[in-house]
C-alpha cells in the first residue's frame, strides 16, 4: 500500500523564513535514511515556499491565477514523502517517527494513495477505455 506523508511545518510562508536550518536538515536527513534503509521510502521532496507559487482556481468554467504567498492559506505544504507499507497503521507510525520536534504545531497528513483497484467498477472500466486510446 503506498501512502503519502505531506509535511505541514507551520511555519512563515515567505522565502526567508521557509529555509530550515542546518541542523534540522540533518536530524531530517538521519529520519530519510531510515526509511530507505528499510525500504518503504519510493520517493521525497520539499517544495519551495509559497511565496513562490501559484494557486490556480476553477470557476465558471474559467480559471483564475492568484500568485503565492496565499493569505487564506492555514495548512502549507513543504513536502512529501511517498511509502510503500503494509498498512495505515505502519504509515502512522513512520509518520510518528519524523523529527519534526523543532517546529511546534508541525503535522504531517497521511494519505492513502488511491489504486484504480479501489474504485467501482465503471471508473476502472473508464480509465481502462481512456489508457488504450492514449496508446
Amino acid at each position: 500500500m503506498r501512502f503519502m506523508l505531506l509535511m505541514r511545518p507551520n511555519i512563515d510562508q515567505t522565502d526567508e523564513g521557509w529555509a530550515p536550518p542546518a541542523e534540522a536538515v540533518a536530524v531530517m536527513e538521519r529520519y530519510n535514511e531510515d526509511l530507505r534503509r528499510a525500504g518503504v521510502l519510493l520517493s521525497l521532496d520539499g517544495l519551495h515556499s509559497p511565496a513562490r507559487g501559484a494557486l490556480v482556481t476553477f470557476s465558471g468554467g474559467r480559471a483564475t491565477v492568484t500568485d503565492g504567498p496565499f493569505a487564506e492559506a492555514k495548512e502549507v505544504i513543504g513536502g512529501y514523502w511517498m511509502i510503500d507499507v503494509r498498512s495505515k497503521d505502519e504509515a502512522i507510525e513512520w509518520a510518528k517517527r519524523c523529527p519534526v520536534s523543532g517546529a511546534e504545531g508541525a503535522a504531517i497528513e497521511v494519505r492513502q494513495v488511491a489504486e484504480i483497484s479501489d474504485f467501482p467498477a465503471d471508473v476502472q472500466a473508464a480509465f481502462e477505455t481512456a489508457s488504450r486510446a492514449e496508446a
